[in-house]
């Protein structure tokens, strides 16, 4: 796991390196085992390196080929660089180290940029071509992994992180305004756009390619995407508990390649409690860490949100040598400038506790497991898919759906949040057309529950789940501590969209049946209380787990903010956002900001999410614009 930068002059101007310095050493938090550079002309490759797999010199990046005429900088693990390394062995290819970079190298050689296709794991890499003249810029199928890119008519820069492309002398550090309507309707960003202006991030399972020998044509395509579908023929629910064992298993034994220190986060789920079993099993003694809250000043629903005693019996269980880390309200308001600075592409929800538990693990070992994933793929959040299935049409669906991942601002009151200049130039942006182009509006022959819900889930494999990856990355990145997701297996994920929807969850007979004008109460206690989902998955992980664990109610790894917010930290969100001076206010209008604060302030609202998003909005500014 590494950092990685690059150049490409498109004027032909040569590279000077201490631009290409400047860019990796602000990213050296991802690599603190080494730096390389390589420079021929107009283009330049920077890394920082992470040592994970061969920690010699062998392993030293930018790497290239024998002749030089192929040379990367590379980010990530390929899982089964081993089998591809045998494999091109027998194609007549030389390794000079163990690493899993060099293999992808000599696959670029044989196979040319489909490669991709063979690669099991998270990566980002720049790879440049010399005889076809040729850069590719390459994202794993999921996004574990980030690549960002900044292009002008003379320019091609791209980084792991946003901070090294603004180290660049060309570039301006101004506000999208177009991703700043998006952050605010969905907390997420669904285009390729980032808040900062012209820079972009590289989709998931894409590629972009550029040839420098004076056409300068650029293309980025899609090498793969989500599909999930029901099967033409479904098997008994025994077969699909057998296969997806064993290849669940299969996961998370590839994942424990490494020549360093591994370790597991074990909240009181099963997710991350099934990874810490096969893990323990591999791993004597390993290494276990959890985040807890002090609850002392907690009301409500978030008074059940501290773990800690479901994962110290797990630990218990386990035989894992285990550590936690106890959170306060004051440990945000800490810890807020460090973490937008690590963080620089807000997305999705409250993240501090990633930030306290990767620092932690981080003192401990260099490869962290999570259980990330597993939600998305097997159908976690029944109550968000259960809201969008009772639909006339195509179009129902996705107006039901939109209302729902409105998650800060509805459409009825966003006009009303920004500065009129702002709101002047986003005015005609519509973000249900950025939401129904996720959707994917080819899909308008859908007329099954279970054609609805593997939409969703899909939408939410694309959105929600690409959020916490580059959050996860960034989060444990800034501790150079390298994440590893064992359910975005390639293999788990492909049987994984293939198995029955009714195999996932169990409700899908009654959920049509609900009356949508029925109480509030009634539909919040089925919505956010049913145990649903998961329920092929929960059946394979109760013989790792008890039923007591596989059999709970789903809950999210999130701090009691709501609580927090109208107690001890009061006055830090009033000094933040009640604040005439605030920087926000050059983007957004102080009289609705506050009207929306007070409504969560005074109890009438859970403006929770809105509030954590403007705290980070603040910051950002504060720590990257002015």
């Amino acid at each position: 796991m590494c950092g990685i930068a690059g150049i490409l002059n498109l004027n032909g101007d040569p590279i000077v390196h201490r631009t290409i310095k400047a860019m990796t050493d602000i990213i050296a938090h991802r690599g603190p085992d080494g730096e390389g550079h390589f420079i021929d002309g107009n283009i330049a490759l920077g890394h920082r390196r992470l040592a994970i797999i061969d920690l010699t010199e062998a392993g030293h990046q930018p790497m290239a080929n024998e002749d030089g005429t192929v040379v990367i900088s590379y980010n990530g693990e390929v899982y089964n660089f081993k089998a591809l390394r045998n494999e091109l062995k027998s194609l007549g290819h030389a390794f000079h180290s163990k690493t899993d970079t060099e293999v992808v190298v000599h696959a670029y050689e044989e196979w040319g940029i489909d490669c991709v296709d063979r690669l099991n794991g998270m990566f980002a890499f720049a790879l440049w071509d010399k005889k076809n003249r040729m850069v590719h810029l390459c994202r794993d199928r999921y996004g574990i992994k980030p690549l960002y890119y900044y292009l002008s008519r003379d320019i091609l820069l791209f980084a792991s992180e946003i901070k090294a492309i603004l180290q660049h002398p060309e570039v301006r550090k101004e506000v999208d305004s177009h991703a700043l309507l998006e952050y605010f309707t969905f907390q997420n960003i669904f285009t390729d756009r980032t808040l900062f202006e012209g820079i972009k991030l590289l989709p998931p399972g894409h590629i972009l390619s550029l040839r420098t020998d004076g056409s300068d044509s650029i293309s980025v395509r899609q090498y793969w995407d989500y599909d999930f579908r029901e099967p033409l023929q479904v098997k008994d629910m025994a077969e699909y508990e057998e296969e997806l064992d064993r290849l669940f298993v299969q996961a998370v034994r590839r994942q424990l390649v490494g020549d360093v220190p591994i370790g597991a986060y074990l909240s009181g789920g099963m997710d991350s409690g099934a990874i810490t079993a096969l893990a323990a099993k591999k791993i004597p003694y390993l290494t276990s860490f959890t985040c807890g809250f002090d609850l002392s000043s907690v009301s409500g629903m978030e008074l059940h949100l501290d773990e800690r005693e479901r994962a110290e019996a797990l630990s218990y269980r386990f035989k894992t040598e285990h550590y936690e880390v106890v959170l306060k309200a004051g440990d945000m308001e800490r810890v807020l400038p460090d973490l937008i600075w690590h963080l620089e592409d807000l997305r999705v929800g409250q993240c501090y506790p990633n930030y306290y538990v990767s620092r932690l693990a981080s003192k401990f070992v260099r490869v962290i497991l999570a259980g990330t994933g597993g939600d998305e793929l097997f159908a976690g959040y029944p109550w968000r898919y259960y809201r969008a299935v009772n639909n006339q049409d195509f179009g129902e669906y996705v107006q039901k759906y939109y209302k729902y991942w409105q998650r800060l601002v509805p459409n009825k009151v966003i006009h009303r949040l920004f500065q009129p200049h702002i709101w002047e130039e986003i005015k005609d942006t519509l973000t249900i057309d950025i939401f129904r182009k996720v959707i994917n509006s080819d899909k308008q022959d859908l007329t099954s529950t279970e054609e609805y819900i593997n939409r969703s889930l899909y939408f939410e494999s694309k959105t929600f789940l690409h959020g916490l990856l580059l959050v996860e990355d960034k989060l444990s990145m800034a501790h150079s501590l390298e994440s590893r997701v064992p359910f975005l297996d390639n293999d788990l994920v492909d049987f994984a969209m293939q198995i029955p929807l009714r195999a996932k969850l169990r409700d899908l007979d009654q959920i049509i049946k609900i009356d949508e004008n029925e109480s509030r109460s009634k539909q919040a206690l089925y919505f956010e209380k049913t145990d649903d989902g998961k329920i092929v998955l929960r059946n394979i992980l109760a013989r790792y787990l008890s039923r007591e664990y596989v059999n709970g109610i789903k809950q999210g790894f999130s701090a009691p903010d709501a609580s927090w917010f109208r107690g001890d930290s009061i006055n830090y969100v009033r000094a933040l956002l009640m604040n005439t001076d605030a920087y926000i206010y050059k983007y957004l209008r102080e009289d609705t900001v506050v009207e929306l604060v007070n409504q969560h302030l005074r109890g009438e609202k859970n403006r929770r999410l809105l509030i954590w998003s403007l705290l980070c909005f603040e910051w950002w500014l504060r720590t990257f614009i002015f």
